[in-house]
């Protein structure tokens, strides 16, 4: 079994004069978010064996607020082809995860991830599906599950949404 993990940043200051795209920072809402996120992941063993994470500003500091909350997870790799990726590329990305990897964490961006997410999924609870299918929000996490037992044999519709949450689904959760 493999289990891919998606996880879109949370927000981040807008671009502004001087600030590239991939240079924003989380926001102090987005700090809280990620937090949030860590914590749910830590409380459901959510650890993942492998972190690849877009290179941008943004998805490094989702990750920092993340890790913070998992104890010891393992140190993620920063992997330019995931920032502004799409739906192909980011599963180029997935089939190049090592072997000895069970549960990865992949950190990126809309649209790419949420269209990922959503190509990947045949089965799960209905009622995610159907959220996930409107909006992948900032700090969405998603958990889809394979029957396989390599990630190269990963196919669109082969994966169980194991879940869906956001921050806003989590704001009756412990931080």
């Amino acid at each position: 079994m493999r289990r891919l993990i998606l996880l879109r940043h949370t927000k981040a200051d807008p671009a502004g004069a001087g600030i590239s795209d991939h240079a924003r920072p989380l926001n102090g809402r987005g700090g809280t978010a990620a937090d949030r996120i860590g914590a749910y992941m830590a409380r459901h063993h959510l650890v993942p064996d492998r972190v690849l994470c877009s290179t941008a500003q943004r998805t490094r500091d989702t990750w920092a607020h993340v890790a913070h909350q998992l104890g010891e997870p393992p140190a993620a790799e920063f992997e330019r082809r995931i920032y502004d990726a799409s739906l192909e590329r980011l599963l180029a990305v997935v089939k190049d995860i090592p072997e000895e990897a069970h549960a990865a964490l992949v950190v990126g961006h809309n649209p790419g991830l949420h269209q990922l997410a959503t190509a990947l999924i045949a089965t799960g609870d209905v009622e995610d599906r159907e959220r996930l299918r409107e909006k992948l929000p900032t700090g969405g996490l998603v958990v889809i599950d394979f029957a396989v037992d390599h990630w190269k044999a990963i196919r669109p519709q082969g994966g169980r949404l194991d879940r869906f949450v956001s921050p806003r689904t989590l704001e009756d959760e412990p931080a």
